[in-house]
């Protein structure tokens, strides 16, 4: 039983994160404080799409692309930004698309194929071809070929804003006003609100391991198996003040530990939004006061070591987990009781009575304050009601040092 406890306690110890926020803005190498897009290339470079041109940060250095300096780009506001499988830029903008190959620009229009200049979104399927999303519909790049579905073909109004594709190759549009699309390669299949969706103004899709589909809409998140079959809404993933409760999702994501990450952004009442992260039990929420550069969250990007990194109206937030000392996991002042806990836990110091008040903070397993207590001066106990928390992992906190807690 000891071998077993150490084992365990060396595995929580080792896995127990706490997250960081660094803020990245004008004054940092950012070429604009407004953004719009952001995506992770192949070598873990960050591509920021900006009001002002393109921003590459390389985890050292800045590099600037704007009209200035980059004659080809054909504007300097751009809309969507990708990095293909062959190390070609594509940046686009309500004027085209503009690709940099190496040293050379070249811009794309509907002179040369594009179903609308207008570009909200693009991604690269399986075989190569690039999907460039539009305000017409979404237009498909081969080496030497163009072809787009629009209205003709079965597009709604409004276009398309992105696509996703699933592990046979499925494309799912999303599209502004008339639900999720599926192409087959054939035919085009709505996914809409009497299907289950939690709304047909759809921003985002994104595809996790098993298929399943995670679709950002303007009231929150909808999840559709393998087989577009309905399986759960989330309605409230970020905590607004009220009166304010419907939850738009701007972008989502998933991180290589199958954690969901969302972008929310309210702008009717108040100004308000942020990032939340589901872990399949609950949904945690991060904002301006946690460290968040700002609360007008437009698109979100993952990395190879699952930093998030958030695209927003005044700069760039990366959000990290970085290791816990495992020295600090060390109980060396107090203890706790019971242990599994499934109501109050008691937090007593060892031997001293306390000279001042201290706090006693509460952490989930992925590193977020979710309770305090004080010890007052002159005590040297005090309790938590742990029976509102889910079941699972979490750690307690006094001066400096944690311990393990096991919630029923």
């Amino acid at each position: 039983m000891k071998n077993l406890f150490t084992f365990l306690f060396a595995f929580f110890a080792i896995s127990l994160t706490a997250q960081t926020f660094t803020n990245y803005t004008e004054a940092d190498g950012l070429v604009g404080n407004s953004v719009s897009s952001v995506f992770v290339d192949a070598e873990d470079n960050l591509w920021f799409g900006t009001n002002r041109g393109i921003s590459k940060f390389d985890g050292t250095t800045w590099t600037t692309y704007n009209m200035d300096n980059s004659p080809g780009l054909v504007d300097n506001s751009i809309t969507a930004i990708f990095v293909d499988k062959d190390g070609v830029l594509w940046a686009g903008t309500d004027f085209g698309v503009s690709t940099l190959d190496g040293n050379t620009w070249k811009t794309y229009t509907v002179d040369d194929g594009l179903a609308d200049n207008r570009v909200t979104g693009i991604n690269q399927g399986a075989e190569g071809i690039i999907w460039i999303s539009n305000k017409d519909g979404v237009t498909l790049k081969e080496p030497n070929a163009w072809a787009s579905l629009i209205d003709a073909d079965g597009i709604p109004f409004g276009g398309v804003t992105s696509v996703s594709f699933d592990s046979k190759n499925s494309k799912y549009f999303s599209t502004p006003l008339s639900g999720a699309i599926k192409f087959d390669g054939v035919d085009l299949i709505d996914i809409i609100e009497a299907d289950g969706l939690l709304s047909d103004k759809v921003r985002a899709i994104t595809i996790d391991a098993d298929d399943n589909k995670w679709i950002a809409t303007s009231d929150g998140i909808s999840v559709f198996d393998d087989r577009d079959n309905f399986l759960t809404n989330h309605k409230f993933v970020f905590t607004l003040p009220p009166p304010d409760s419907i939850n738009p999702v701007e972008d989502i994501q998933i991180d290589s530990k199958g954690r969901v990450w969302a972008g929310i952004y309210v702008d009717y009442l108040v100004t308000e939004g942020g990032v939340s992260m589901y872990d399949g039990n609950t949904w945690v929420d991060y904002d301006v006061s946690d460290g968040l550069v700002g609360p007008v969250v437009r698109e979100l990007a993952i990395d190879s070591n699952d930093d998030v990194w958030v695209a927003t109206s005044t700069g760039v937030t990366k959000i990290s987990f970085g290791s816990v000392n495992t020295n600090d996991l060390l109980p060396a002042s107090f203890e706790v009781f019971p242990n599994p806990v499934a109501d109050r836990l008691n937090i007593q110091l060892k031997s001293q009575f306390s000279n001042q008040d201290r706090q006693v903070k509460v952490f989930n397993a992925f590193g977020v304050l979710v309770g305090t207590s004080i010890i007052s001066k002159g005590e040297i106990q005090t309790s938590i009601e742990m029976g509102q928390y889910a079941a699972g992992f979490y750690f307690v906190e006094v001066s400096g040092h944690k311990v393990k807690v096991v919630v029923e």
